[in-house]
Formats: C-alpha cells, sequence, structure tokens
C-alpha cells in the first residue's frame, strides 16, 4: 500500500545473512577483508580496473565524487531538476568547497549534449565567469527516464571537447540496466563516464551506496575527502558486506528487474494519464486532487508531484499481487 519511496523498502534478507556473517572482529575503518574486496568486484563487474569506496548515503557519493572533478571555484552542469540541485541541502558546494551548480532544461530531468555544449559556449572564459569542471547526468532520471549509451556518449564527446569531467548519479542505476538490458560498462566507462554513485539502498541494501572510479586517480584525494566529511565509518566491514551480498549472483539487477515489472503493471493501468514514459521504477501521473484523496482514503501512500501530479514508486519487495490493488484503484478512477 506504499509507494511514496523505494527508501523505505525492507532490506534483502540476504544482504541481513551478509550483515550477520561480517558481525566479528577485523581491521577498523576500510582495512578489513570485505572491504579489500570490493575493487576487485567492482573491476569485475565492469570488466576494468576500477577503484571503490563505500559510503553511507547517495548524498555523500554524489557530492564526494563532484569534489573529485571540480575545484571550488568552478561549476558543475545539471539538470535543474536533478537530486543534487533539488534534494541534497547545499551538500555538493559543501564537499566541493563552494563549486556552483549550473543548472539546464531538458525534458524528463534528462540533459542533452547539444544543452551543455550551448551552455557552455555562453560563458566567457574569463575570470569574471564561473567555468564548468563537470558534467552530473542521473541514471534513471528524476522523472524515471533512462540515458541510453548512444546519449550518454554524445554528452561525453561534449565533455571531452570542453574538459570536462562526467559523474553519473546512480542512485536507481540498477533499474536504468535493467531496462536497458546492456552491460554496466556500456552506459559508463566505455561511454566516458569518469566516476559512478552506484546505489545499493534504494534497491535492497540497509545503508550502502558504492562510488566507483573509473579514472582511478580521482580516488587518490577522495580517501582524505570522505575522512573529512565524516564518512569513514569505523565498522566499514558492514558497508562492504551489504554491497558484496548485492553483487553475489547479481541480485542487484535481479532485485532491480522486479521493481521496473511491478511498474510496468501500474503503467499499464494509469494509460493516459501517464505524465512521462516508465522507464524503471517511478511512475508520473495526473490526478485531481479528489482523485488522490480517494486513493490515500482507500490506504495508498505516495507523492504529490506539484498541481495535479502524483510519483508513485515500486519496490524490489513488492509482488505483483501488491501492486494489483492500487492498479485496479487507477483503472476505476
Amino acid at each position: 500500500m506504499r509507494f511514496f519511496s523505494d527508501n523505505a523498502a525492507s532490506v534483502h534478507p540476504k544482504v541481513m545473512e551478509a550483515l550477520a556473517e561480517a558481525n566479528h572482529q577485523d581491521t577498523a575503518y576500510d582495512g578489513d577483508a570485505l572491504s579489500a574486496q570490493l575493487s576487485g568486484a567492482f573491476s569485475n563487474l565492469f570488466e576494468t580496473n576500477v577503484e571503490v569506496l563505500w559510503v553511507a548515503t547517495g548524498t555523500a557519493a554524489n557530492s564526494l565524487a563532484l569534489a573529485a572533478l571540480c575545484q571550488p571555484h568552478q561549476g558543475v552542469i545539471c539538470h535543474r531538476e536533478a537530486h543534487i540541485e533539488q534534494d541534497e541541502a547545499g551538500a555538493p558546494g559543501f564537499y566541493t568547497g563552494g563549486a556552483k551548480l549550473m543548472l539546464v532544461d531538458g525534458e524528463g530531468a534528462k540533459v542533452a549534449a547539444q544543452t551543455i555544449d550551448q551552455h557552455c559556449a555562453a560563458i566567457r572564459d574569463d575570470v569574471h565567469q564561473v567555468q564548468p569542471a563537470a558534467v552530473s547526468l542521473t541514471n534513471a532520471s528524476e522523472y524515471g527516464l533512462v540515458y541510453r549509451p548512444d546519449e550518454v556518449s554524445s554528452v561525453a564527446e561534449v565533455c571531452k571537447q570542453r574538459k570536462l569531467g562526467l559523474h553519473m548519479d546512480g542512485a536507481r542505476f540498477a533499474n536504468a540496466i535493467a531496462t536497458l538490458g546492456c552491460h554496466p560498462a556500456d552506459i559508463t566507462w566505455k561511454v566516458g563516464v569518469d566516476a559512478l554513485s552506484f546505489g545499493f539502498v534504494k534497491n535492497g541494501g540497509m545503508g550502502a551506496e558504492a562510488l566507483v572510479f573509473f579514472d582511478t586517480e580521482l580516488a587518490r584525494e577522495t580517501h582524505y575527502r570522505r575522512k573529512r566529511g565524516g564518512h569513514l565509518q569505523s565498522k566499514g566491514r558492514y558497508l562492504a558486506a551489504q554491497i558484496l551480498a548485492m553483487l553475489n549472483d547479481g541480485l542487484w539487477l535481479d532485485n532491480a528487474r522486479a521493481a521496473n515489472a511491478r511498474a510496468q503493471i501500474i503503467a499499464e493501468a494509469a494509460s493516459s494519464r501517464l505524465v512521462h514514459p516508465v522507464e524503471a521504477n517511478e511512475i508520473f501521473i495526473r490526478l485531481s486532487a479528489s482523485e488522490a484523496e480517494s486513493l490515500r482514503a482507500a490506504g495508498f501512500d505516495f507523492y504529490d508531484w506539484g498541481e495535479g501530479q502524483a510519483r508513485l514508486v515500486t519496490s524490489w519487495n513488492q509482488s505483483a499481487e501488491d501492486i494489483r490493488p492500487l492498479a485496479e484503484a487507477i483503472r476505476a478512477l
């Protein structure tokens, strides 16, 4: 009955088991045996050499990634609806030491390569204006739309020409991969992404996200920034245990496929009410105030999303049977 956020979903049993198995004495901070496995595990997943740091939140992962790509006097180009702009309380500016978020538009909260190029072209190359140093894309976007490899490649080409770093906010990266059906490498380092915030909390984790650096040099200073920012947890093995459990046997992808499949049940019922195509596990629909009230009176929980719209989010642990009552209620409106 609860569709307001996948952050509220339960922790996957295999993650809980991994936490219990990690509950023994080991080296503190990130020197434990489990933390030592992370970079190798992700290198295998992405089929290239990467360096990975665990952090507890997506906000920390995004902000630390941007701090590695951007100096305090520079800027980060992102969509004006991006999570780093709308929902992180200025954390990117805090971690970068004052870098500016440079906001652009794009349908469905996606940013096109041409938009980035035009934005850069309008900035004078002099000391009086903030110079961009990085671009941040969210995949899946804040409206549940997925960047295809060719779209990321086009953005990366502009970044290369403009000497900009490229970060991907992958809070729902697993949901994007589940939709695309491609290899994780095909939407990241192979098309020019330098750093990825790989989300696990929304997808069955308890409190662990992975910051993946495809440009491994970027990780060197980030170890210090993570400590200075208060995210070097003394018992880091518990974060590493969660992530490794999700990577094991592709659990991260199975969970995302399940959430996406449930979203399609609601999308089919919503039909012409859909505001955006449903490409991950978020559904945006048109609802009048009275219709929203009737759904809530029936016990369904969701976010209002501006006037006359609502956001519904499905989770890995919801079955088709869990979803059908909402689908039927929407269909009956």
